[in-house]
């Protein structure tokens, strides 16, 4: 075919293009995040699991992020580089390139599954897993059948983009909206009827993963855009070395939050048993417990954050590669704008309504204790939520461009440099609360070398040329 496809990403109003792709995205972002926090908020709610069971729910979780973190690079890679090679009519490599991403994200799933099967105790011990005993029983029952989901949630994670990238959102969003229905559905049999306790909570999840990946699999044998050949179906190195750094912002960012909530559980769990009230046995997965809650909500403001900036990936890959940077710049001032909105609403929810939101999580069934932390969590773990809205948007939308070098540098100054960094010193000298101030201490840093990107990118973008930008010279 000579001609290119998806041509109206070059010509439709931008408006109309951020509200059809990033909508669904947003949606589809969603939806994924509220597989662990709808676990959570069933198992706070049920008598005989409380408290404990969702301290072992935030142990897993980081586990859960590094299969995403793999996902995402290969899925928002291949996203990116296959919308640049629609809009440069280059059908060949767009084809190949998602054939490979589909092989190695297999691949790479079932390494990780074996990976922790073999390492369980150690891995979950690296997280703060044993703050109890009866946290680190729960921690276990739930990581075994997580893991034995992985690749069916890999696969979905890393299709969706994919999904994206052929002009069809509204589809990615509907697979991962049915899986998550599933998910809704059997987590109150399991746990309230069944009684399956943290086995019943991991079990609907990973049924909810098995349908998504099978949606997943059905899309890509009636791919529209692009049509998929068995020649696809190769590892095609040469295009790995292209569509893979595009990504790796994506996984970055996702690995240095892993890292950045190993330091956080690890603090919490050391100066938790410092604290006058924590460090008694019967409340000692307490901060466990509520930062996860936290952290759970955080990653629902955060899901819009890059679901608005990611949704807009096809849309500003077609047009840098169809030389349209006018275009590029018009979306980047709209993106920025939507992003400060979200993260200023999630700022007025949590100031004003922390009690509310920690109540949902079964505060009744627990102590005074458990609620005062939580209100006190959510004041000041998210009190700079806006800027963190702002600083992940403009990361994914270089990453968008093609600027690799830039976005990932970024990401991993705001999650390890700033977010390790603050999460292991702040409590050296502000005790427990420290873990706390590591949060906006890190945004607000984050944001200042932000604000010259921001200004740099704009520059790049308003400088007029009559043919496609190559972004990747860094």
């Amino acid at each position: 075919m000579d001609q290119k496809s998806n041509t109206f990403l070059e010509t439709q109003p931008i408006g109309r293009l951020m509200a059809k792709y990033a909508v669904p995205c947003v949606i589809s972002l969603l939806v994924a995040a509220l597989y662990n926090i709808v676990d959570q908020l069933f198992i706070a709610n049920a008598d005989y699991l409380g408290s404990y069971g969702n301290a072992a729910n935030t142990v897993v979780f980081p586990l859960t992020v590094v299969a995403l973190s793999i996902a995402v690079m290969i899925g928002d890679g291949c996203c990116a580089f296959v919308s640049i090679s629609l809009g440069a009519n280059r059908r060949d490599a767009a084809h190949k390139s998602i054939g490979s991403a589909v092989l190695l994200c297999v691949s790479a799933s079932l390494l990780l599954t074996a990976f922790y099967l073999l390492l369980q105790e150690s891995i979950l011990t690296l997280f703060g897993g044993r703050v109890n005993e009866e946290t680190f029983r729960h921690a276990k029952e739930y990581f075994f059948w997580i893991t034995l989901g992985v690749p069916f949630y890999m696969f979905g994670q890393a299709m969706n983009p994919v999904i994206r990238s052929d002009g069809s959102p509204k589809f990615a969003m509907t697979a991962t909206l049915a899986g998550a229905l599933v998910n809704i559905v059997l987590d109150p049999v399991f746990i309230f009827i069944f009684r399956w306790g943290m086995m019943g909570a991991a079990v609907a999840t990973v049924a909810g993963q098995v349908l998504t990946a099978a949606l997943s699999i059905w899309y890509l044998r009636h791919m529209k855009a692009v049509q998929l050949e068995g020649s696809s179906f190769r590892f095609h190195p040469v295009l790995m070395k292209e569509y893979l750094p595009l990504g790796i912002c994506s996984l970055l960012s996702q690995i240095s939050l892993v890292m950045a909530m190993a330091a956080i559980q690890n603090m919490t769990l050391k100066f938790g048993a410092l604290d006058p009230v924590f460090g008694q046995k019967q409340y000692a997965q307490i901060p466990m417990a509520v930062l996860g809650i936290v952290m759970k909500f955080f990653q629902i403001v955060i899901s819009i954050a890059v679901g608005l900036a990611a949704g807009c990936i096809p849309v500003v890959g077609y047009n840098i590669g169809a030389g349209r940077k006018d275009r590029a710049r018009a979306l980047f001032t709209r993106l920025l704008a939507a992003e400060a909105v979200v993260g200023g609403i999630a700022l007025l929810v949590v100031e004003l309504l922390p009690q509310q939101l920690i109540g949902l999580f079964g505060a009744a069934n627990e102590s005074a204790y458990y609620t005062q932390y939580g209100v006190k969590c959510f004041r000041v773990y998210l009190c700079m939520v806006a800027l963190a809205t702002v600083n992940k948007g403009t990361f994914i939308y270089l990453q968008s461009l093609g600027q690799a070098l830039e976005s990932t540098a970024l990401s991993l100054v705001r999650e390890v440099v700033f977010g390790v960094g603050f999460a292991l010193l702040l409590p050296c000298w502000f005790g427990l609360d420290g873990v706390l101030y590591s949060m906006p201490a890190s945004d607000v840093l984050t944001f200042l070398v932000g604000v010259v990107v921001i200004a740099r990118t704009y520059h790049i973008l308003g400088k007029s040329s009559s043919s496609p930008v190559n972004f990747c010279e860094n």
